[in-house]
C-alpha cells in the first residue's frame, strides 16, 4: 500500500510481468496509458475515480514495471490478449474504459472485440483513424530510422517528448519525468519502446473505424486544446462524435497532450462524474 491509498501489484499474462496501480473499491475503471508513459500518468486522476469505483491503472507491456520483451510483436492481437488475461487474473468482468494516447487504439481496438465488457467509454487525447496525421507519420518513421530511434528512447529523449507534451512545463517535474525514464535504463527495454511505437497496423484501426458506430454505451470525449503530440487531435474527436451520437464533447483550453500532468484532479473529477453520477446514455 502506498500514500494515498494506491495499491502496486503485478500478475502474470502469457509468462509476461503485467504491474499496475489499484486505488478505491466498487465498480472497476481501467486506464490505459500511451507511448512513453506508464500508470504514474493517472496518479492524479485516481483518487476522484476512487472514491466511487476500483480505479486500476496497468503498465501496457513495454512500458512502466512490466515486462518488456524486444521480441514482441505490439500488435493489437498481442495487446488484446494482454488486457483479456489481465483483467481475468483480477477478477474484472465489466468495466469503464478510460483511454489515451496509444492507449487509445490499443483499447478501443479491445472493446471493439469485447463490446459485452465495456459499460462506458472515454477517449482523452489519443488517435482513432486508419488515415495517419503528419506527426503520427513522422513518429513512426522516427522508431524505425537508425540514429533517430536511438535518441528518442533515450533518457534524452523522453525527456523531450514529455516536456514538448505539456503546455504549461511548470507543472512537470524533473521527479516525473524522471519516473518516466527509469523503465527504459537498458537497451532491451528501449528496445521494446521503440517497437510498441510502430507495432499496430491500420487494418486493426479500421476494424476501430467500423465499429463506432455501432457503440451502444455512454461515451465521453475530452481533450487538451494544445496538443503538439497530435496536433489533429481536435479533428480526431470530432469525427468520432459524428461517428458515435451519444458521445459527449468538452475540451481542456490551454493543456497539452499530456492532459493528465497539468489537469490531473480537474480530469479525474470530470471522469467520476461520467462514469458514476451522468445518466448511462446510449445511440437508440
Amino acid at each position: 500500500m502506498e500514500r494515498g491509498g494506491v495499491t502496486r501489484g503485478r500478475v502474470e499474462v502469457e509468462g509476461l510481468e503485467i504491474a499496475y496501480a489499484e486505488q478505491g473499491n466498487g465498480e472497476p475503471v481501467l486506464l490505459l496509458h500511451g507511448w512513453p508513459t506508464s500508470s504514474h500518468l493517472w496518479r492524479e486522476v485516481m483518487p476522484a475515480l476512487a472514491e466511487r469505483s476500483r480505479a486500476i491503472a496497468i503498465d501496457l507491456p513495454g512500458f512502466g514495471a512490466s515486462s518488456k520483451p524486444a521480441d514482441a510483436s505490439y500488435s493489437f492481437r498481442f495487446y488484446g490478449r494482454i488486457l483479456t488475461g489481465f483483467l481475468d487474473a483480477l477478477g474484472v468482468e465489466r468495466l469503464g474504459l478510460a483511454v489515451h494516447d496509444l492507449g487509445g487504439p490499443v483499447g478501443l481496438h479491445w472493446a471493439s472485440q469485447h463490446p459485452e465488457r465495456v459499460s462506458r467509454l472515454a477517449l482523452l487525447n489519443t488517435l482513432v483513424f486508419s488515415r495517419p496525421s503528419y506527426a503520427v507519420v513522422a513518429f513512426i518513421a522516427a522508431t524505425r530510422t537508425q540514429g533517430v530511434r536511438s535518441w528518442l528512447t533515450s533518457p534524452a529523449g523522453i525527456r523531450f517528448t514529455m516536456r514538448h507534451g505539456v503546455h504549461d512545463k511548470s507543472l512537470l517535474s524533473e521527479d516525473d519525468i524522471a519516473a518516466y525514464q527509469r523503465p527504459f535504463a537498458d537497451r532491451e527495454a528501449r528496445v521494446a519502446l521503440r517497437r510498441s511505437g510502430s507495432g499496430l497496423h491500420p487494418a486493426g484501426l479500421r476494424e476501430i473505424e467500423r465499429w463506432l458506430p455501432e457503440i451502444a454505451v455512454s461515451v465521453r470525449l475530452l481533450y487538451g486544446e494544445r496538443d503538439r503530440i497530435l496536433p489533429d487531435v481536435a479533428r480526431t474527436m470530432r469525427k468520432v462524435a459524428e461517428l458515435v451520437p451519444q458521445a459527449e464533447l468538452s475540451t481542456l483550453p490551454d493543456c497539452g497532450h499530456f492532459c493528465q500532468e497539468e489537469r490531473g484532479a480537474e480530469i479525474g473529477e470530470e471522469l467520476a462524474r461520467f462514469f458514476f453520477e451522468a445518466p448511462a446514455r446510449t445511440g437508440d
